[in-house]
């Protein structure tokens, strides 16, 4: 139990950590006051968006922990005291308990992706300044370290709201009466459910309507820019440029920090309450120190933090050299280091409660080993070295529809290799962990779920390194406009352009590994959802039964709510798009002086545009994902929504594989035609301003809405279909 202490000194240590990339970035030179201009324009969009978004989601949130405090006070059938009758306390604890931690969660994923965020639109004007000033190794490092910011400050807050909530709510030492398991029990880890809950709700909004917002803008820009008027990305003239430049800090560092961080505190929820069954056996069997089954998952987490720390500040760019070979070496050092801690932790708390911890530790490998496959696929499907995209932009000759035609079919193909990898790390993780002995001989119950477990927080050690990638991508974006916005010249340029085509492939591989955990964590929730049922029911539920008509029909309603909830936020991303089409053509059209260069465009109008469109088209999706699992639950009951949750994140899972990766493809195949790496049979070089290119385009833009706004929201909602079921169950029954 000695390494227990290290879950809180990691997480403080990696709060403090995070404050001092902050400081190291702060520190460096913002460049001259061209730049500056174009980043304070930047800073201001992104900061009034987020205010205006979480004003809304602060509203949403109180009002949905009082409705479900109430629904759980009145309707629950839940015995948290452990005296064998549910009365009004048991459902007044069990009510106001939820809705308090859901309200924390909400707080700490709204606090680190909004922090997150204003250090990384920050440090884009520094990133630009440093690639001017110094070349690739300073920009490199500028752009990593500011990501990092966010990425430990994300894992960290996780880690320890769910380590102070656990412990407020008696932690290891409030035990009750368990009937399924015949054991004393820690309530605990079913009351912190809320906490996931909380993440998830924030989690959902912030990715609808930052993506919403940020592909309104790129649509915009792009097609009235490139297509119609013919000037470059990111030039000054476009209305819409600087709103783009806004909306890749708002959906892709704020929205994705926000999956990340739900991600990281409902799996880790889950895996305590599945560590809850072995406790139960441990106690059965008088062996000492039962909790460290339910405590392991958060010092998994806390090596997890120390790997990453060390692989960010091992990474150091070369002049001349793939920035992507930089990232790549910090990254597997920081999964070589994550092996090594993996066993220090197995066999330094788990020794003892486990007569063949050398289980626990393979699976935690299946995890991590998961993790780099995700990385290797998406960078397969999604770099421009490798058939998919070429075969993109092979099809992009004969026009747009061969284009697209051709994405939609690389984007069908990557569910096959999803599906396996996710599918192998399950089958493999369940199989280890059914070898999981305590130490007089006896089988742990549930021990397959528990190395399920084990192997989805593996993959989690690596979370805030592929965090701090992921907001690598938006900052060296940023940088790459405010470049061109600022006339800073080709040389500089072509710096910040090899470093924006790295941050897509880093965007990319983290939607893959988003996607990755929310597969193994799918397996995990649905466990820990029967777990919560059969504990509220006091006998377990053993198997969901299709043949049974209601059954049947929560499953097609839940598969039916993914496809439902991705046209409601593909459609509202259209509806943005087309009055930013509309604005941008209308500034050109009434002011002939933008395209000479003698007129400045109205920035502001997009800007604001944009706000409104996020906000309003985030609501309905959003609400629609929360009230359909309920409504399912109270009208069709517990199994009804098992069958929901099992079907709904199926089909989640491999929809959501499908418009990532093909969203990449399209992106990168155009940007393979930008490049010149596209000849004629002739070896005429075909690159911009060409049918070719154009059609391109066209399909980037097809793509955008995928890979940016439905596919990204569907890592979500496939983990709050879990936590919501999870949280509401009691009313279930």
């Amino acid at each position: 139990m000695a390494l227990f202490w290290l879950v809180p000194i990691a997480g403080v240590g990696a709060v403090l950590f995070a404050l001092w990339l902050a400081r190291d970035v702060l520190r460096r030179d913002p460049g001259p006051p061209e730049m500056r201009d174009i980043a304070d324009r930047i800073l201001e969009g992104a900061m009034a968006f987020l205010r205006r978004q979480y004003g809304t989601i602060a509203y949403l949130s109180v009002g949905v922990a009082l409705l479900m405090g109430i629904l759980l006070a009145f309707l629950g059938r839940s015995d948290i005291t452990g005296d064998g009758r549910v009365d009004l306390a048991d459902t007044l604890g069990l009510g106001w308990r939820t809705a308090l931690a859901f309200l924390l969660g909400a707080f700490c994923s709204g606090l680190a992706g909004y922090i997150g965020m204003y250090i990384s639109v920050k440090s884009n004007v520094r990133a630009a300044a440093a690639a001017a000033r110094g070349g690739l190794r300073e920009a490199v490092s500028v752009a990593l370290r500011g990501g990092a910011v966010s990425g430990f400050l994300i894992v960290a807050l996780s880690l320890l709201g769910i380590l102070v909530i656990y412990y407020a709510y008696g932690g290891p030492n409030r035990l009750v009466f368990d009937p399924v398991y015949q054991a004393n029990v820690p309530i605990a880890p079913f009351l912190i459910v809320g906490f996931g809950f909380g993440a998830s709700f924030v989690a959902l909004f912030a990715q609808l309507g930052g993506g919403i917002y940020t592909k309104a803008a790129d649509m915009g820009a792009d097609l009235v820019g490139k297509v119609e008027a013919g000037i470059p990305e990111d030039d000054p003239r476009n209305a819409a440029v600087i709103a783009d430049l806004v909306g890749d800090n708002v959906g892709d560092c704020a929205g994705r920090g926000a999956d990340l961080f739900e991600s990281t505190a409902a799996e880790n929820i889950g895996a305590m309450i599945l560590g809850v069954a072995a406790y139960a056996a441990a106690t059965r069997s008088n062996i000492p120190r039962p909790e460290v089954w339910v405590l392991f998952p958060l010092v998994m987490r806390a090596f997890g933090l120390i790997a990453t720390a060390i692989g960010v500040m091992a990474v150091q760019g070369k002049e001349g050299e793939n920035p992507m070979r930089a990232l790549n070496r910090g990254y597997f050092l920081s999964i070589a280091l994550s092996v090594v801690f993996l066993a220090i932790a197995t066999w330094g708390m788990m020794g003892q409660a486990t007569a063949n911890p050398v289980w626990l530790f393979l699976a935690g490998l299946v995890g991590i080993a998961t993790s780099v496959a995700f990385v290797f696929i998406t960078q397969y499907y999604t770099e421009v070295y490798y058939r998919p995209v070429k075969s993109i932009a092979e099809a992009s000759r004969t026009g747009p529809a061969t284009n697209i035609v051709a994405g939609t079919s690389v984007g069908f193909e990557t569910t096959f290799s999803t599906a396996v990898t996710i599918g192998v790390a399950i089958l493999l993780a369940y199989w280890l962990g059914n070898h999981l002995r305590l130490p007089n001989g006896e089988p742990i119950p549930h021990g397959g779920l528990f190395g399920t477990a084990v192997a989805t927080m593996g993959m989690l050690m690596t979370a805030a390194y592929v965090l701090a990638m992921d907001t690598f991508g938006p900052i060296t974006d940023n940088a790459n406009g405010i470049v061109e916005m600022a006339g800073a010249g080709d040389r500089v340029r072509s710096v910040t352009d090899r470093l924006d085509a790295v941050g897509n492939t880093t965007k990319a591989l983290t939607k893959g590994y988003a996607m990755g955990s929310a597969g193994l964590a799918a397996f995990l929730l649905f466990s820990a959802y029967l777990d919560e049922v059969a504990k509220v029911r006091g006998t377990p539920l053993e198997a969901v039964n299709l043949a049974k008509p209601e059954v049947f029909v929560g499953g097609l309603i839940g598969v039916m709510l993914v496809f439902l909830f991705s046209a409601l936020a593909i459609r509202a991303v259209q509806r943005a798009a087309s009055s930013v089409i509309e604005e941008v053509r209308r500034q050109f059209r009434t002011n002939p002086g933008i395209m000479t260069g003698q007129a400045r465009p109205d920035y502001a109008r997009a800007v604001d545009i944009t706000t409104r469109a996020g906000l309003r088209g985030m609501v309905a999706p959003g609400l629609l994902a929360v009230g359909v699992p309920i409504i399912v639950g109270v009208i069709l009951r517990a199994e009804a929504v098992a069958s929901l949750l099992m079907v709904g994140t199926i089909g989640g899972i491999l929809l959501a594989t499908f418009m990532n990766n093909a969203g990449g493809a399209w992106d990168n195949a155009k940007k393979l035609i930008e490049s010149g790496a596209l000849s004629n049979p002739g070896g005429e070089k075909v690159g911009k301003g060409t049918p070719t290119h154009a059609a391109a385009v066209v399909g980037d833009t097809v793509g955008d809405p995928f890979k940016d706004t439905a596919g990204p929201s569907l890592h979500v909602l496939v983990k709050l279909l879990s936590t919501i079921t999870l949280v509401m169950a009691p009313i279930f029954i």
